[in-house]
């Protein structure tokens, strides 16, 4: 497996661990915001959306017969969906202490949603059409 896959699936794991670790605390203390919201998307984002990026990264380059299109484009979309992820709880925490936090919530927001954008460009421009589906030359 390349390097990105090994730690889009690692960061998936922790994120997994993490979501479980918060879902239990609030199954004793209650859904107590901010942790309600942070448990949600490190479930979603990043257990969920972190596998299916490693797995992606893995199997549709080797279903499409190509290389991946852009390596370097993989691992700064690493970066962009951790740090957005990660700023996003950040930002719900300071929600949660009453001194706003909205701006910071939606700046990371915005960087999680660049990270979507680029592993959608990087297996839109890896993957191709079946050869039954290609134009004829």
């Amino acid at each position: 497996m390349s390097k990105v896959t090994v730690w889009f699936i690692k960061c998936a794991m922790v994120y997994f661990v993490i979501a479980m670790l918060m879902g239990i605390y609030m199954t004793i203390s209650g859904p107590v915001y901010p942790m309600r919201p942070i448990h949600t998307h490190f479930n979603l984002l990043g257990w969920m959306s972190m596998m299916i990026y490693g797995v992606g990264y893995h199997i549709l380059p080797r279903f499409s017969g190509t290389p991946l299109w852009s390596d370097r484009l993989a691992m700064v979309q690493l970066w962009t969906a951790n740090i957005g992820l990660v700023g996003m709880a950040l930002g719900w925490i300071i929600m949660g202490t009453g001194n706003g936090g909205i701006t910071v919530l939606h700046v990371f927001a915005l960087i999680e949603g660049v990270s979507v954008v680029l592993f959608v460009l990087n297996m839109f421009m890896t993957i191709k059409p079946a050869p039954a589906f290609r134009k004829p030359q």
